[in-house]
Order: structure tokens, then sequence, then C-alpha cells
């Protein structure tokens, strides 16, 4: 199989953190990567280096929070890398979130992290779900979060957003099933990557290592694998399910 006839998979969020982990190890197993990102040096960047390890990527300039950029990126990767097989809807706020009590939460603040964290992810599939329907194969993978079923104080507008993630993937995954597409979910805990945050020490994040069943501190090739099976075929008989990837923090 040729370069061309890879299969093609749509990353994003994958400038960076657990999407850059994503984009990186797909490649490495064969598909062609469309690297999605807000910030388009740093796609550039992921794409460059599935280049140099010899794979195939191109990088991708969008908010997936707007509506006419998630249609225009549909249209650009398959006009560059052709039909789109996988979707991994991995772009969220995070990161630069300050953890506080919900009354702290500023209106604005909410609407943001729904709007890129849920609406993101519907926009997404209007923008490349039909094609798959029309092809009768596709799989699309969200990633949720394992403070869903801790209810992790602090980040309500983080913890609401995953949550709706779950019920968003159980919904889409009946409605589109009998047309070949599957729609799952991963819930990772929390995972050190090169991103900083704030809101972690160093003591915290052994703590919470110390918590888990695995006794140690998950890192993002602990969810490569769990992304790579729910795109591949060894899953077509699966849908509608949240996989929990946490080392055993959260039990379900």
């Amino acid at each position: 199989m040729t370069a061309a006839d890879a299969p093609v998979v749509v990353v994003t969020g994958a400038g960076q953190g657990l999407g850059r982990a994503f984009a990186l190890d797909l490649a490495r197993r064969g598909w062609q990567v469309a690297v999605s990102d807000l910030d388009g040096d740093r796609a550039a960047k992921v794409a460059a280096e599935i280049a140099e390890a010899g794979g195939t990527a191109r990088a991708f300039t969008c908010d997936v929070s707007d509506r006419l950029q998630a249609a225009g990126l549909a249209a650009a990767v398959a006009d560059q890398l052709g039909q789109v097989v996988g979707l991994v809807n991995n772009a969220a706020v995070f990161s630069t979130l300050r953890m506080g009590p919900f009354e702290d939460i500023e209106a604005d603040d909410w609407d943001r992290v729904l709007r890129v964290n849920v609406t993101g992810a519907f926009l997404m599939c209007r923008a490349f779900v039909p094609a798959m329907r029309s092809a009768g194969y596709g799989k699309v993978v969200n990633i949720s979060s394992a403070t869903v079923f801790t209810g992790r104080p602090g980040y309500l507008h983080y913890v609401t957003s995953k949550a709706a993630l779950i019920g968003f993937t159980r919904a889409l995954a009946a409605e589109v099933g009998p047309d070949g597409v599957t729609v799952n979910a991963i819930t990772p805990g929390s995972t050190a990557t090169e991103v900083e945050r704030e809101t972690i020490t160093p003591d915290q994040r052994q703590a919470m290592a110390a918590a888990t069943a695995l006794r140690r501190v998950q890192v993002p090739g602990d969810l490569v694998g769990a992304v790579a099976f729910l795109l591949s075929r060894d899953s077509d008989f699966i849908t509608g399910q949240t996989l929990n990837v946490d080392g055993g923090f959260a039990y379900h």
C-alpha cells in the first residue's frame, strides 16, 4: 500500500499535548494524518515531525468552534489527503483554565469551554461524518475525561463539557450506526504532557499517581493504543462506548 492509499485521520488540537501524541502514533501506524490546531505554527511543527519520521501529514489551522472553519477544514483535507476514515475530537480548553469555585466562573469562560469542548466536536462531526456515511464506513473517537467519574471540584465548566461528550457519543452512535460509522469516547486520567499547567504541582501529580491501581504517572503513550484500537477494524462492532484509560483511578 502506497502512502496515497493509506487511510486518512483528522486529529484536532494536534499541535501539542495528547493531540500531538495521537497524531505521531497514528502516522507511525500508517495513517495519513491531518494535523489540525488553532495554532497553525504548532500544527506545522507536528506535521514536520511526522514527515521527518517517514510518515504522511498535512497541517491545518482551524478553530473547531467556528462552523465555517470546520466546513473549510473538511474540504481542504479531502482535497489534499482524500476521503477521511477517522476523526479524533481532541481539541479542548483545559490547560489554561484556573481551578476555583463555580461561583467564580465567568459566564464568558463557561461559554468558551462549552463552545470549544462540546460544540467543537459537534461541528467537526457535522463537517466530516456525512462523507463517512456516504462511504458506508467511518470512525469517530471523542476525547472526554475521567474527571466525569470523580466529579473533580474546581473545574465545573470543564467536567460538564466532558460529561456532555459522553452523551453526545451515545446519541450520535445510535444515529449513524446503520450507515457503518462508529462513535466512541475515551476518558483519560490526569496525563503528564509537555504542556505546562499551573493547576497541578509535581507533588500533586505524584499523589494522583499513588491513588491509581498502577501507581505511576500517566503519560501520552498510555493512551495512544486505545485511540488506535477504536480507529481500527478490530473495533468495528464497538460503538457508543466509553473506554476509561486512567490506570485504575476511577472504575467504570
